[in-house]
């Protein structure tokens, strides 16, 4: 039986005041409405509005969860629907008005005031809808309808299945982040695309207007700051690169977290933003070995997976303070990476690794038909030569479960519009395009857009299996083995998932249920466990060219109890002065081998 479990911040829940921090630092503005809390909602097996609703619901939180108020869930034949009422001032409604939403899973249509405004399809990445013609000063009804197939069809899913259990999640559904609303002017700025160039003491950037037609006649003013104090300015033209130079540069870095405040006016329209100075690339050591670097210099990557789940909120973290609380934690206990596992975050969350100083190595979202674990599960794990030969072309679609045209084009579209929307976060790193083989098809391509897409971060083509000999590394996922390393001619060797240490702790623990790939029963027997994998396999392997490791994971997920703390965040299950001492030998270690 399952135990509902509640994080200290679901508890102390304020529903007047739900996620109201502004959603979108890199792109900020004075215009803003929260949409957050309670709406009407109903569950109908139509997409008809509906004539009554079942009750309220607190949005940005799905139906599935506790902290929503409903608890239910959504069936792929069903429909969701939404209904708020909102009073708009004239003061507010200055210029065009914007809606926007974080994100809703999976497919949604938007009514203003009983006119279709529009809809998005895609339940891990905001939408924003132009309602301008819609609304009026006084009362607004918003209106939104909602359908998760879920596990049952193509779409992008990750962890999520409606038959939850072991490594697969309990699904939700719906608005799960943030709802807002923003004036801004005719023309305004729709988009910054920041580089780094690290190597020139320069910031190359480029602004994008809407509408697009007036880019040229635009000029545009980019004053940088550094902890308040002016550092530099520039004026140019909407729609053209400039190279801004940085004086006297501070670098990005876990260890120097520093970010550059950006003030941009275009127009009438002026945003606020930052940007670190860092730089990403792959190169050899002194020994010859391939290494990521940072800055110019060898880095080794040390993190875990980290899904960001909640079990009072599922995808949604009941508070910012929240959001916060796994990379801090983290980062106290001696980790400087980590990869956000087959999930999309609010842009909240890597605001906060920008700003903490924690690199994220971020993954495509998987989707696709039915999976055939036997086949992408079972035999790489029992017969690893598998995983360096096996291609996953045209004549592979349908054992990888991507025979439908339609979620092939999706997931590009969907990739393409990923990396665009988490761009300018320096914290991000590494892109993941697939994992495990999960509707993997033709990563080759898919390495190949993504360096277009973005030549300034590297790529982990394919994580753990099914490797295609592409990207940036050689990935390794080490579970039941004793790991033995040597270096690649041609990409480093990165151990992108391992350990899944499992300790079931009583009181704290979703169900009886335990899965995880090796079994402790304290915190001394866990820790000793962890610090065992890190001192007679991890270290050791530095020499022999290891450049990074995930381990399984940051926190314990309904069955899955292989957390560095539970799933309530109530409990640090290994000993912090063990782990951050082992961690801080590693990165020690890593420093002496690759600097020699």
């Amino acid at each position: 039986m399952a135990n509902q479990l509640y994080t200290k911040w679901g508890k102390q829940l304020d529903e007047a005041h739900i996620l109201q921090e502004y959603p979108r630092p890199q792109l900020q503005r004075e215009s803003y409405l929260n949409l957050n809390g309670r709406w009407d909602y109903a569950i109908t097996p139509t997409e008809d509005i509906p004539e009554r609703y079942d009750g309220s619901i607190l949005v940005p939180f799905s139906p599935e969860t506790v902290l929503s108020g409903v608890q239910r869930q959504l069936q792929p034949d069903e429909y969701l629907h939404y209904r708020r009422y909102i009073c708009l001032s004239r003061e507010f409604l200055q210029g065009r008005c914007l809606l926007h939403f974080g994100a809703a899973d999976q497919s949604c249509t938007v009514y203003v005031n009983g006119e279709k405004a529009g809809g998005h399809v895609g339940g891990y990445l905001p939408f924003t809808l132009d309602v301008t013609e819609f609304v009026h000063t006084g009362e607004n009804e918003l209106y939104v309808c909602v359908q998760d197939l879920s596990d049952t069809s193509y779409h992008a899913r990750g962890k999520q299945k409606l038959e939850r259990g072991g490594m697969w999640y309990m699904a939700q559904s719906g608005i799960w982040q943030t709802v807002w609303m923003e004036c801004v002017p005719q023309c305004f700025i729709r988009e910054l695309k920041m580089d780094a160039d690290y190597d020139h003491a320069a910031l190359r950037l480029k602004v994008l207007l809407d509408p697009g037609d007036t880019q040229e006649d635009v000029c545009v003013k980019a004053t940088v700051s550094f902890a308040g104090e002016y550092v530099t300015e520039k004026v140019f033209h909407a729609g053209k690169t400039a190279s801004v130079p940085i004086p006297e540069m501070k670098s990005w870095t876990p260890e120097t977290p520093d970010l550059y405040d950006l003030t941009v006016t275009a127009g009438e329209d002026t945003v606020t933003s930052y940007f670190g100075m860092r730089k990403l690339h792959v190169a050899r050591d002194g020994k010859g070995i391939l290494r990521f670097f940072l800055n110019n210099r060898p880095y080794f990557h040390n993190g875990l997976l980290d899904q960001g789940y909640y079990p009072d909120g599922l995808y949604t973290a009941p508070s910012d303070e929240a959001l916060q609380y796994d990379i801090r934690k983290m980062k106290e206990l001696g980790f400087i990476m980590l990869r956000k596992h087959i999930k999309v975050e609010p842009d909240r969350w890597y605001y906060h690794c920008d700003r903490i100083g924690m690199l994220v190595w971020q993954d495509m979202v998987n989707g696709g038909e039915e999976y055939n674990m036997t086949y992408i599960c079972t035999m790489p794990n029992v017969f690893m030569w598998t995983d360096r030969i096996v291609r996953d072309g045209k004549l592979k679609y349908r054992i990888f479960a991507r025979a439908d045209k339609r979620g092939r084009d999706e997931y590009y579209r969907e990739l393409k519009s990923m990396i665009r929307h988490l761009y300018n976060h320096p914290a991000i790193a590494v892109w993941v395009p697939f994992n495990e083989g999960w509707g993997q098809f033709d990563a080759a391509r898919a390495t190949k857009l993504v360096r277009k897409l973005d030549p300034t971060r590297l790529i982990d083509e394919a994580s753990g299996w099914f490797d295609q000999h592409g990207g940036d590394m050689y990935s390794i996922h080490n579970y039941w083995r004793v790991l033995k390393i040597k270096p690649q001619k041609d990409r480093v060797v990165a151990l992108t998932e391992c350990g899944g240490y499992s300790f079931r702790m009583e009181g704290r623990s979703y169900c009886d249920e335990v899965y995880g790939y090796r079994k402790y029963y304290s915190k001394e027997e866990l820790t000793d466990g962890v610090a065992g994998l890190w001192e007679k396999e991890l270290i050791p392997a530095l020499a022999d060219g290891l450049g990074a490791t995930i381990y399984t994971q940051v926190s314990d997920i309904e069955e899955e109890v292989n957390g560095i703390v539970t799933w309530d965040r109530e409990e640090v299950k290994v000993l912090p002065e063990k782990m951050k001492e082992v961690n801080e030998k590693l990165m020690q270690q890593f420093e002496r081998t690759a600097n020699e």
